[in-house]
């Protein structure tokens, strides 16, 4: 589920993505794409929202059928300045990393990769017939952690809390009283919302917030949001109501806004074209800045970037 970011997606150059100071809903249609044959909504990032938080890109996938001989099969590629966060609502999908890790997720588990200075994994099928349903986000590293080492973690179980009729679980940051393990290098926060009715849900004001619906229907400030579209609802908010008419699954993502403007393009999150380009030669190259991941797919060819074009 990991990228690419194209030119479609957003603009190559650095932006400071701006902030509503305000509360607000701005709805707007995630782009279709395809990742190796599977259908994906990409609801972040946008030309005209490149951020939320250190949030920078949100893919949601599925649901789609695996039949045990297809299914996810994305071959070995680079990441810089970000880390990846998969969460999945049904199926299963095999990760292998450039650090020797190898690890199954599944629906209620966490993988959270984190590339620093460079990192290389796959995402694989393995096997499993079903269905595959469920979401990767990118966050944006800060300047302070963006060329460090890179990292994997797992994390087999999350905490809960139950809020009215919303069953939260906190994949990263605090949210509830409750507050994740996973590492996060900003401040910021992401929950998964099972709503069959209505909930009241205490925020941050310092925060700004985006909805991205995996299954139903949530209704929030008069307008409904359906999969398939981003919600916007920016700052200086202290609660949130929602309410489902039907068994609703849905992600709220919140931070405070982005330190400094960000670059991207294919799989990589920079601030300059200089950077960009850097990473493309290397794993071009294959230079051994981005190790080998032991997977039996092949290794995938980095595209020209749209500036030397």
């Amino acid at each position: 589920m990991s990228g690419p970011i194209q030119t479609e997606d957003a603009d190559a150059v650095a932006t400071l993505a701006q902030a509503s100071l305000v509360p607000c809903i701005e709805i707007s249609p995630s782009r279709e794409a395809v990742i190796d044959g599977q259908s994906v909504r990409r609801a972040l990032p946008q030309r005209g929202r490149r951020t939320v938080g250190a949030w920078c890109f949100a893919d949601h996938i599925g649901p789609s059928p695996m039949d045990g001989a297809t299914g996810l099969d994305i071959g070995p590629h680079p990441h810089i300045g970000l880390q990846t966060v998969t969460w999945l609502l049904s199926g299963e999908v095999l990760h292998r990393d450039s650090l020797g890790s190898e690890q199954v997720i599944r629906p209620g588990q966490l993988n959270l990769m984190t590339a620093g200075n460079g990192v290389a994994h796959s995402e694989e099928n393995t096997g499993a017939s079903g269905e595959l349903h469920g979401i990767q986000f990118w966050v944006a590293q800060p300047e302070a952690t963006r060329h460090g080492a890179p990292a994997f973690e797992h994390h087999a179980s999350l905490p809960q809390v139950d809020i009215e009729d919303a069953h939260v679980t906190v994949l990263i940051g605090a949210f509830g009283g409750v507050e994740s393990p996973a590492r996060r290098d900003t401040d910021h926060v992401g929950i998964d919302v099972a709503l069959d009715g209505q909930t009241t849900l205490p925020l941050r004001p310092d925060y700004e917030y985006a909805i991205v619906v995996l299954d139903g229907a949530v209704g929030v400030d008069s307008e409904v949001v359906t999969p398939g579209h981003l919600a916007y609802l920016g700052e200086d908010r202290e609660t949130l109501t929602l309410s489902a008419q039907e068994p609703t699954r849905l992600v709220l993502l919140g931070g405070v806004p982005f330190e400094a403007p960000i670059l991207m393009w294919w799989n990589f999150v920079g601030r300059t074209r200089e950077e960009i380009d850097a990473a493309t030669e290397s794993w071009q190259q294959d230079d051994g800045r981005f190790p080998t991941v032991a997977s039996p797919l092949e290794r995938l060819e980095a595209p020209p970037t749209p500036w030397l074009k």
